[in-house]
């Protein structure tokens, strides 16, 4: 494992709600996190069939064009009844044909095709969220760290709160949605806990801060 050796890393994303989330989750660390868009990096082309591909293209891209370490995420919901779609392709069910990204839209998608599978009791709606850290050198070493968080999909969406399909998420144990949660709430991580934050990404960034940042375990 290799350890950080830096206090400035660019984070490879230019999702605004994704940079604010690892931002709050370094906070508590001697970081500095710039995102690739604050570079004015190009986004690369995501042609992994799962999320350790995409997140290593992201992560490869920004370090070799920036000369900096990179951390990508590389994220998405995963649906039992439809096979695990949209899985990988999460981002792409938002996309609108006349550009940009509409994620109420992608939402009604994922209900649509619920509703299509006769899934309508709780049972047949399970799902997971998932995120794949990746961190990468320059030279295209690279760690990963993967973390998940199963529940159920809900509809209508409940909550304005975070971003993506969060609204629409009920993380199991809980009576609110990703979208009804505090940011504290949703992420549930402190340096100590090891992977026992609440979402995907805080239990991906809890397995990399123990390993890279000196979290305690």
């Amino acid at each position: 494992m290799r350890k950080l050796q830096t206090g400035k890393i660019v984070v490879a994303t230019h999702n605004a709600g994704k940079l604010a989330e690892i931002r709050e989750l370094i906070a508590p660390f001697s970081m500095q996190a710039v995102s690739a868009a604050e570079l004015g990096l190009p986004e690369p082309e995501e042609t992994g069939t799962t999320f350790e591909e995409n997140a290593y293209t992201k992560a490869f891209s920004a370090a070799q064009a920036s000369g900096l370490i990179a951390l990508s995420d590389d994220s998405g919901l995963c649906v039992d009844a439809l096979d695990g779609a949209p899985g990988v392709y999460t981002a792409d069910w938002a996309e609108k044909p006349e550009g940009g990204r509409d994620f109420h839209m992608a939402m009604e998608k994922v209900e649509k095709a619920l509703q299509e599978k006769g899934a309508a009791s709780p049972e047949q709606r399970t799902g997971r969220f998932v995120a794949v850290l990746c961190l990468c050198w320059p030279d295209g070493h690279a760690e990963y760290f993967r973390g998940e968080v199963g529940g159920q999909l809900v509809w209508p969406p409940r909550g304005g709160r975070g971003f993506g399909y969060d609204p629409v998420f009920l993380p199991d144990g809980y009576d609110q949605t990703f979208g009804e949660m505090e940011a504290g709430e949703k992420h549930g991580w402190e340096a100590g806990r090891g992977d026992l934050g609440l979402s995907h990404r805080a239990r991906a960034f809890a397995k990399f801060a123990t390993a890279c940042l000196g979290a305690p375990a």
